[in-house]
């Protein structure tokens, strides 16, 4: 058995580990305008696809990283990852083009994938069950600092060194992370639990995967939460700018968000427990569809204007987030239970689908922005309700 850090380390560890893709997103969020002014200034909107395509690249390099964990182990998997990561973005730093930068953060997504799909497995290899659900809420918990300062972080960067000094920041937080893990975590999957990394073997696990009811089922939940996050993630900036005028204090207003946000896994972690995952998530999905038709119908009537209709977005916007806290660690352990003689290639199929549909979900909601957070909430409207009836589909396990 591998030896367990104390678990405030390993916690604080494996949330760095998670926050390489929340630092690559909302890092970036206050260098759109700029971008898009620099790079793409006759279709601002297109400024968007900088956030998607690392999150396409992300959910491409899922596919590979998990398969690729099983046969080598956890830290290789993760230092090679990181390795790739920083190679893009570098390649970033220097794109003379929009369409450059597309491709560079493609490769920044698909290096990221590794730490995001292995940290869940290396959880797997050591927890299970609603313990893990548990721990999960307390990495959730750490990693949500990083989205409540990350855009602070961004915008202070573009004033003093422009946004492309942003990817600069990414190869620091990068190395480490990834230093933290090779000095203190010891590998987590013995030699005597690896899987060849040959075709047949990885045909029979992704059978074995696409075959079981249940991780299916959670990963069509999975799919449409993320998509209704990252669809409200790729048109914030703007609204913010354009529909409420708040653009100058966005990074403030975003780090209040992801802090009340964060609450949920600390709620999750304490409820878990003694409620279970599944009723936890299917309640989430539940209340934000409701929520979310509230408040869509209330703007769309014009009732609220000025301050009070920002009131009202910004409360809708902050329980996206803290709904995904009582989500998603949720369905990833529910997932795992029968699954950790293959936890490398369970995670990665469910990121891997999980976040390449729902990017699919989310670049037509974000470039459908009219001037309004309609678009975005309506989509939170249909995703969350086809959540809550992919869990209704689910037995109660956990």
């Amino acid at each position: 058995m591998p030896r367990r850090l104390p678990l405030p380390e390993f916690t604080a560890m494996l949330a760095m580990l998670y926050a390489t893709v929340a630092f690559s997103i909302d890092a970036m969020l206050p260098g759109l305008p700029v971008i898009a002014a620099e790079l793409t200034p006759d279709a601002v909107n297109r400024a968007q696809l900088v956030i998607t395509s690392f999150v396409l690249g992300m959910g491409l390099g899922s596919g590979f990283a998990g398969p690729i964990s099983d046969a080598i182990g956890r830290r290789a998997t993760i230092i090679g990852g990181a390795g790739l990561y920083v190679i893009g973005t570098l390649l970033a730093y220097v794109a003379p083009s929009l369409e450059l930068l597309l491709a560079a953060r493609v490769l920044q997504g698909l290096g990221a994938a590794a730490p995001r799909i292995v940290g869940l497995a290396v959880i797997r290899d050591l927890y299970q069950g609603r313990e893990m659900a548990r721990v999960s809420s307390f990495v959730m918990l750490v990693f949500m600092v990083v989205p409540a300062i990350a855009p602070s972080i961004g915008q202070v960067i573009i004033w003093a060194a422009g946004w492309r000094s942003i990817f600069l920041a990414y190869v620091l937080f990068a190395c480490v992370a990834t230093g933290w893990l090779m000095l203190r975590q010891d590998e987590t999957l013995p030699l005597a639990a690896r899987r060849p990394l040959s075709l047949p073997v990885l045909l029979r696990g992704a059978k074995e995967v696409l075959g079981d009811r249940t991780v299916m089922i959670c990963t069509a939940a999975l799919t449409v939460g993320f998509g209704q996050m990252m669809a409200l993630l790729s048109s914030i900036q703007q609204i913010y700018e354009e529909t409420y005028h708040q653009g100058a204090d966005f990074p403030k207003w975003f780090a209040l968000s992801a802090v009340i946000a964060a609450s949920a896994s600390f709620v999750n972690a304490r409820l878990v427990m003694r409620l279970g995952m599944h009723r936890l998530a299917r309640g989430a999905f539940a209340v934000m569809a409701l929520f979310s038709t509230l408040v869509a119908l209330v703007l769309a009537s014009n009732l609220l204007h000025g301050a009070a209709a920002f009131a009202a977005f910004y409360l809708w916007a902050t329980s996206v987030f803290f709904m995904a806290g009582l989500v998603f660690g949720n369905l990833n352990a529910i997932a795992m239970q029968k699954m950790g003689h293959i936890a490398g290639m369970t995670a990665s199929v469910m990121s891997a689908v999980s976040t390449v549909f729902g990017a699919s979900i989310a670049v037509p909601v974000g470039l459908a922005f009219n001037g309004t957070p309609l678009p975005a909430i309506t989509g939170a409207v249909i995703c969350s309700s086809l959540g809550w009836i992919a869990m209704g589909l689910l037995r109660e396990e956990g």
